[in-house]
């Protein structure tokens, strides 16, 4: 029986964000990812939503053992659900992960409608603007277009920056690997270095010329890397 895998989006995120860790990870592991309901409506603290959410869909789905792998908004759904059920994870590994800092200059680009503006905001999310392609700009644009889901996304990461996790991290005794860019200009590498010292049990691989995203941008390296951690981290 295949051992599950989680991979959860940041705010602008889509589910292809992934397609490079599917591809490589998919015939050993059972591998899922849930789209975050970020533009719900509800009365809650946005993440602490989110985090019922990750944690009805894992009881749902009855996993157990679960490697828990989360981007920017993704990383801090899957710390603060790994703090409080930490029974249920096996592995946690957070790539450009908010929580402790993040960038807010990014903040503002929702209210913002101008193709060239949005297509300049993406790339600046990545070393290689390159990566930053046609599809993946119309993406987002077509998000910071819709009054309502810019709305939910403002809240979102207001919410994100009032969930300060430094108290609860040294609480998580999980096996945690953190990936990083050394160029991510959202959650720089000084966040990544937080992290491993309030982790009582993380690894840092800080991968060159690369931003925010690495499994997106340097595919091959950050499985690589994740692979290298699971192997040396089997029970």
């Amino acid at each position: 029986m295949k051992q599950s895998m989680i991979l959860l989006h940041g705010l602008f995120g889509g589910l292809s964000n992934w397609e490079g860790v599917v591809t490589h990870f998919q015939s050993r592991f059972d591998i899922h990812i849930p789209p975050l309901p970020i533009y719900d409506q509800h009365g809650e603290d946005n993440l602490d939503y989110l985090v019922k959410f990750l944690a009805g869909y894992i009881q749902s789905a009855q996993l157990e053992n679960v490697i828990l792998v989360g981007n920017s908004l993704g990383g801090h759904v899957a710390i603060l659900y790994t703090h409080r059920y930490p029974e249920k994870v096996a592995r946690l590994i957070l790539t450009g992960s908010s929580g402790l800092y993040e960038n807010t200059s990014m903040g503002s680009y929702p209210k913002r409608s101008n193709y060239a503006y949005i297509k300049e905001r993406v790339a600046y999310t990545f070393y290689d603007p390159a990566t930053a392609t046609d599809a993946l700009v119309a993406e987002v644009f077509a998000t910071t277009t819709n009054a309502r889901k810019c709305f939910h996304i403002i809240k979102m990461a207001k919410s994100a920056q009032r969930n300060y996790v430094a108290a609860i991290l040294p609480d998580i005794p999980t096996s945690v690997l953190l990936i990083w860019g050394e160029e991510d200009k959202i959650t720089p590498p000084d966040v990544a270095l937080e992290f491993k010292r309030y982790l009582p049990n993380a690894t840092l691989v800080v991968l060159s010329k690369c931003g925010h995203a690495p499994m997106m941008e340097l595919p091959t390296e950050f499985n690589a890397v994740l692979e290298s951690f699971l192997t040396s981290t089997q029970d």
